[in-house]
């Protein structure tokens, strides 16, 4: 079964989840925008960096962050002169590698999303006066729906299941940044082969029943 410290990394993976996916939404949605919209350069170095994370292994990512986020690195100090101290072996941490690592979960649904509502409707809105903000809230992102949808379960459920990056960027502190997948780690690495059975059964009931819901969801918004 389950112990207080199984418990305490499924809560702290949900909370990291959560927050994560609240702010990937807060970024990926004006930055998926600019991108679908854009045809600039600049937009497409964005894109190749923001599709980097998927070809990256996790732990080069979580080795430049430690390296930047350090006490040496340019954002540790920053963050110390800010009074907000260092950033490794923290939830906050946690965060922002898992935004960054994460973030083409997010932005790429949501880039697809808008490129497929054409320029139509933005030209009808036009016509009736709408403020580019009205347009934006009333018609585009109601269009996109199923985007912002996708979006949303994918960066929820890609944090979730995290290892590498959370590892080197956040450790291994209980209740501090130990998440699901660390916590199966240490069980393997204990020889605690029975908890570990339950976590991972766990972790593959979840993905599963994500991806399921997720495509009936696509196929009825579809059909619609």
């Amino acid at each position: 079964m389950l112990s207080p410290d199984d418990w305490s990394a499924i809560r702290l993976t949900v909370e990291l989840a959560s927050v994560t996916t609240l702010l990937l939404l807060a970024i990926g949605i004006p930055l998926a925008w600019w991108l679908a919209r854009s045809r600039s350069w600049l937009a497409r170095i964005t894109a190749a960096l923001v599709t980097m994370p998927l070809v990256l292994p996790p732990t080069v990512i979580g080795f430049y962050l430690l390296i930047a986020f350090g006490a040496n690195g340019p954002f540790g100090q920053l963050t110390q002169v800010l009074g907000l101290g260092l950033l490794p072996f923290t939830f906050a941490g946690l965060v922002i590698a898992s935004i960054l690592y994460s973030l083409p979960f997010a932005i790429q649904p949501l880039q697809q999303a808008f490129r497929a509502i054409g320029p139509r409707p933005l030209e009808v809105a036009a016509t009736l006066r709408a403020s580019p903000l009205d347009t934006f809230v009333h018609v585009v992102l109601p269009l996109a729906r199923p985007g912002l949808i996708t979006a949303a379960v994918m960066s929820f459920a890609h944090t979730v299941g995290e290892f590498g990056v959370v590892l080197m960027i956040g450790g291994n502190i209980p209740q501090e940044t130990r998440v699901i997948s660390v916590q199966i780690y240490d069980h393997v690495e204990a020889l605690e082969y029975a908890q570990a059975h339950w976590l991972s059964a766990g972790m593959l009931v979840f993905s599963f029943a994500v991806l399921l819901a997720l495509n009936l969801l696509n196929r009825r918004e579809a059909a619609a």
